[in-house]
């Protein structure tokens, strides 16, 4: 009465699917249970009597848990060793080839498959030759059954028959276990041709005389050596060839291969004529059919060449070809002192002729591009950028040199027309900018891109271009047919030149001072004479007195006008010119400003 716990020990659970059941480990409510003490007839009588009489008669035991047949005969394989014969309709060594196989039968899923072991080289396809399925039976649907396979019979799949001669044990401890008497084992077939190849050949007896292979068997790996040369300049694009020419002792072959060296420029071919026997003396017979399609035959050759053909300082012809010997190894020299008593083996010297290399010759210039980027076209296979000088292009980047021109020509029109030349320093390139005029009927604008120019009478291969040295004023330049004479420069080209001096000419500077000295004393003048406010001022007032005096004031007019009077372009004008220039242009209206000015 005073127990409170009444559970009872876990003995009914579930492992991979399937129930189980087990012993409890402990009594009601965790008591515990004493091991058996009864002995084995009184267990045995409680289990079969005891019960009886206590409860009636026992019920009967549960039928076994049901197990499906893919797990029962899980991986469980039946092996018959078997073999089918194959017709051979193609050849005329084998009419049939019998082929061994293994069939294998699943107990799983009742699949067969057929499977050859693998030869090597053997040509055949072999490996798996049906995949594993249910194999049909008849035409009735039915399907082959492990109960249909025995030994010594043979059964059909496919329109193949398979004989069944031997099985591995487990099969037959299978077939025994449920009932089935299996045949005698049979022995297995073999291929009549494998074994066929599988004998020793068998050598023919030949009869007593000379032995026709003496002489491989003598000469074999043994080879004559002569350095030749073939001379073949009389060709056109023709050249001295050195050639190595190999006679065979085992079978009088001749071989020739050419000699290379590096960067020869020919293919490395390596033989130059293959192993061959070669006549000497052809036979004078009258062929309808070309001689050289055909294979030459001890009939047609009265004589081939033998080792006594070849000597040092001899000439041979082979397939059209003249070889001069001028050497030989050390075992060829040897074969010949001892063969024929030859002593004399003093190489000959070669002198080659002396290569004449062609001048070449350089393309005028098309006009696309520059000359150096057309001219590596003609030096390199794969034209190549030219190398561009790139200190000088940092150290003079952004300077460039300006020169004012006219256009030397014989039309009317052009003796007006002015144009700046501009020399740009980082890369020795010129640009030639005409100034538009309105009114003058020549539109302006660039009249040459950037481009390097060259001087007249150079050559495309060694262009001489043109250098600041050569703009000085009053030279003509010449830039593609085009003549310009250099008239006014900016400031910083005399200075440039100055602070440069040992890079340049002294006349080309020279020439820079006497143009700059007018302007200069004209500039110092004024700036010593006359101070700066006072100019501003007068400046200033003119200025004033014309927008009161003119609505319009075409500025270009007034330009163009003291350009015409001052022609040596000196920037000095005579006062009495300058008052007619003024009264003219009526500027300015003021007589007092005039006379300031």
């Amino acid at each position: 009465p005073q127990r409170t716990s009444f559970h009872r020990s876990h003995t009914l659970g579930f492992r991979n699917g399937y129930a189980f059941s087990q012993l409890p480990r402990e009594g009601i409510g965790g008591e515990t249970i004493f091991p058996n003490l009864l002995s084995q007839e009184q267990l045995d009588d409680l289990c079969t009597k005891g019960p009886t009489l206590t409860y009636g008669p026992a019920k009967k035991s549960p039928p076994p848990p049901f197990m499906p047949s893919y797990v029962a005969f899980d991986k469980q394989v039946l092996k018959f060793d078997a073999y089918f014969q194959e017709e051979v309709p193609t050849s005329a060594e084998e009419h049939y080839r019998i082929r061994q196989v293994g069939i294998y039968y699943y107990l799983e899923d009742d699949s067969m498959c057929v499977i050859e072991p693998v030869v090597k080289n053997s040509g055949l396809l072999q490996g798996k030759l049906m995949r594993r399925h249910r194999v049909p039976k008849n035409d009735q649907g039915d399907y082959y059954h492990w109960k249909d396979l025995n030994l010594a019979m043979n059964i059909t799949m496919y329109g193949r028959t398979y004989r069944l001669v031997n099985c591995d044990s487990f099969t037959k401890v299978f077939m025994e276990s449920q009932g089935i008497e299996l045949n005698p084992p049979e022995q297995m077939v073999s291929d009549p041709y494998t074994e066929q190849r599988r004998m020793p050949v068998q050598k023919p007896i030949v009869p007593a005389g000379p032995d026709p292979l003496w002489q491989f068997l003598t000469y074999d790996t043994k080879v004559l050596r002569f350095y030749a040369i073939w001379d073949d300049t009389n060709h056109p694009f023709g050249d001295q060839h050195r050639c190595i020419i190999h006679y065979f002792l085992a079978d009088d072959t001749v071989e020739v291969r050419e000699v290379y060296s590096r960067n020869d420029g020919r293919d490395p071919f390596p033989v130059l004529m293959k192993r061959q026997r070669l006549p000497k003396t052809l036979a004078e017979k009258k062929m309808g059919f070309p001689s050289c399609v055909l294979e030459i035959t001890n009939e047609e050759v009265l004589e081939w060449y033998s080792p006594k053909d070849f000597a040092i300082g001899k000439t041979i012809t082979l397939l059209g070809r003249t070889f001069l010997i001028y050497d030989c190894d050390k075992f060829t020299q040897n074969f010949y002192r001892e063969k024929f008593g030859i002593t004399d083996f003093q190489p000959l010297e070669i002198s080659e002729k002396p290569f004449e290399k062609v001048p070449q010759v350089i393309p005028p210039h098309n006009g696309f591009g520059i000359p150096e980027d057309s001219l590596q076209n003609c030096l390199h296979l794969i034209p190549k950028r030219p190398q561009k000088d790139v200190i000088k292009m940092l150290e003079n980047n952004l300077k460039v040199l300006r020169y004012q021109a006219a256009l030397e020509s014989p039309v009317p029109e052009d003796r007006n027309r002015r144009f700046i030349l501009s020399y740009f320093l980082s890369d020795d390139t010129i640009s030639i900018y005409e100034p538009p005029i309105r009114n003058s009927g020549i539109p302006g604008g660039k009249y040459l891109r950037r481009t390097r120019v060259a001087k007249p009478g150079s050559t495309p291969e060694d262009p001489i271009y043109f250098q600041p040295s050569d703009f000085t004023i009053g030279s003509t330049i010449e830039v593609f047919g085009h003549r310009f004479v250099i008239t006014d420069a900016d400031e910083y080209v005399l200075n440039y030149l100055e602070r440069n001096a040992e890079s340049f000419p002294a006349t080309t500077l020279q020439s820079l001072r006497d143009h700059f000295r007018p302007r200069k004393a004209v500039k110092d003048t004024v700036n010593n004479d006359i101070p700066k406010q006072d100019l501003d001022d007068l400046i200033e007032d003119v200025q004033k007195e014309l927008k009161l005096h003119h609505s319009y004031l075409n500025t270009r007019k007034f330009h163009e006008a003291f350009h015409q009077c001052d022609k040596d372009g000196s920037g000095i004008m005579d006062k009495g010119k300058f008052l007619d220039l003024c009264d003219r242009l009526e500027v300015p209206t003021s007589t007092i400003l005039l006379k300031k000015v």
